[in-house]
């Protein structure tokens, strides 16, 4: 699962980062601990060049009241045991929530880092995960669908983030999930609407665990009513050390400094 993400970018990076230009109005702030059923930024297929909110837990169209499907399995039912070696088809094309989404409803959803907990233990044994090659933000593959509340004729924009199998790093961990990490060369594909199924399938697996680390954090972020830079401070050392990144110095840019260790 990811069902815990960061995003800290200014909205002005944002816009440069995807060529993309922020709604009017648009109520954002930097957060540390964006969980299901908060507010974050996507970048939707029907308006590539907007950055807009969507409550993260996506909500079908189809719904009677809200349910916040935070993530969505790229092999659909398949694969229960979660194989990380499962070779077979991405039936979330199928899943009723998402077959249709998957086709015509899909957007990138930035982020600068994720957390996720142990399959055994959850947010009570949680590290902060990240791309080492400084990419920040980076974008998970998501998937949105607008709901009407019946009780107030509102339309609530949501979405999901699609995962794949575990791949060496979250193993580590270990989890049983990665969520689906985009390329740059990817995005734009990911967004088209001219891009075929099968290709939009072919990019549903986990990204390259070389090219990422992690490291053990703070219980404190089991609360979603926490939200500051100490929740992703080092309490242990990186899973995946190798070219060690830290990014303390770009927080500090950006108005988050801290002496203590981050990402």
């Amino acid at each position: 699962m990811c069902g815990r993400f960061i995003l800290v970018q200014k909205l002005e990076k944002l816009e440069s980062r995807y060529n993309a230009t922020a709604v009017e109005g648009i109520d954002y702030s930097p957060s540390f601990n964006i969980s299901p059923g908060k507010s974050s930024l996507i970048i939707p297929g029907d308006a590539p060049e907007k950055i807009m909110p969507a409550i993260f837990g996506l909500t079908p169209f189809w719904a009677k009241k809200s349910m916040y499907l935070f993530n969505a399995r790229a092999e659909g039912d398949r694969n229960k045991e979660n194989d990380p070696k499962f070779k077979g088809a991405k039936d979330i094309i199928n899943k009723p929530a998402f077959r249709k989404p998957i086709r015509s409803q899909r957007c990138l959803v930035p982020a600068d880092a994720f957390i996720e907990g142990t399959t055994k233990n959850g947010l009570s044994e949680q590290y902060l995960v990240f791309l080492k090659n400084k990419q920040r933000p980076f974008s998970f593959a998501g998937l949105y669908d607008d709901w009407i509340n019946p009780q107030t004729g509102e339309t609530l924009r949501s979405f999901s983030i699609i995962t794949a199998t575990a791949n060496e790093l979250m193993q580590k961990i270990p989890h049983h999930r990665s969520p689906v990490i985009l390329t740059p060369y990817q995005e734009k594909k990911w967004l088209s609407s001219r891009t075929a199924l099968t290709d939009i399938t072919d990019m549903l697996y986990p990204f390259d665990a070389n090219l990422m680390d992690a490291y053990p954090i703070s219980d404190k972020v089991k609360s979603p009513q926490n939200d500051e830079a100490s929740l992703i401070e080092a309490v242990g050392s990186n899973l995946n050390p190798d070219n060690e990144i830290d990014i303390k110095d770009s927080l500090k840019k950006q108005g988050f400094g801290r002496n203590n260790r981050h990402f």
